[in-house]
């Protein structure tokens, strides 16, 4: 059975949260773990209701679904959420605008399926310290990079990199992306908002990880490297130990 520790904070904007977690390591009806991260937009208030509203509507139809195919659960689970979320946002005017970011993964033995809409991100690990993204943002400085037109060092520095192109309420057809993984001996899964990614380079958060044998220490560190780089967003943190149950690196 998998193990994970998550972990969601302010950053420097102590007065709000606009992101919102859920991981059971235990299986959710037909799915035999779930991990989530979303990262809410539209303002204060209407950001933290996208995300907690998206993550919690997901998570309740997965556990009531006859569903059988893991995709198709998380498929129809985000697509119900996405017309719930935009029939919301045209009934309230104060949620005009709303939408979420969302990466939701679950494991079986070695096999990992990814949902993904928007730029929170999926990550591999590997000791001693390598890291590699499964996800693709949908944002328009990814946009710039798949083009070819800039590289991943200036995209880092764009000050637009946090416009997305896709998001959970934004539009009423929802495209949501899928990847699959086989992972290795040793290998763990980062959930993380861009609170984090903005802050850090990439390679930053794979050392931090394997310099601490427990994800719960691994998780605090991260975000407190997010927090000492500036803390400039919510940084939100879910890593996944999935062939461990104790929490613990190899």
């Amino acid at each position: 059975m998998p193990s994970s520790f998550s972990i969601t904070d302010t950053g420097r904007q102590r007065n709000m949260n606009q992101d919102y977690i859920f991981t059971s390591d235990i299986p959710v009806n037909s799915l035999p773990n779930l991990y989530i991260v979303a990262d809410g937009m539209g303002g204060h208030n209407a950001g933290d209701y996208a995300s907690r509203f998206t993550v919690n509507h997901v998570a309740q139809s997965v556990m009531e679904t006859k569903e059988k195919e893991p995709a198709r659960i998380l498929e129809k689970a985000l697509q119900e959420a996405n017309s719930a979320l935009r029939r919301i946002a045209g009934e309230k005017r104060s949620m005009y605008g709303m939408g979420t970011t969302f990466v939701a993964v679950t494991i079986s033995g070695n096999r990992v399926l990814a949902a993904n809409v928007g730029d929170s991100r999926l990550y591999v690990l590997h000791p001693p310290a390598r890291i590699r993204q499964v996800t693709v943002d949908h944002s328009l400085v990814e946009e710039m990079v798949q083009a070819g037109r800039i590289d991943r060092e200036t995209a880092r520095q764009m000050p637009d990199k946090n416009i997305i192109t896709r998001a959970v309420g934004a539009e009423d057809d929802l495209k949501v992306d899928f990847f699959r993984e086989v992972l290795t001996d040793g290998d763990l899964l980062l959930l993380c908002s861009d609170g984090l990614t903005n802050m850090l380079k990439e390679e930053e958060i794979a050392e931090i990880v394997f310099s601490f044998r427990s994800l719960e220490k691994a998780a605090d560190r991260l975000v407190y490297a997010a927090n000492m780089a500036g803390g400039a967003d919510n940084i939100s943190v879910v890593l996944v130990n999935p062939f461990d149950s104790g929490r613990l690196l190899a």
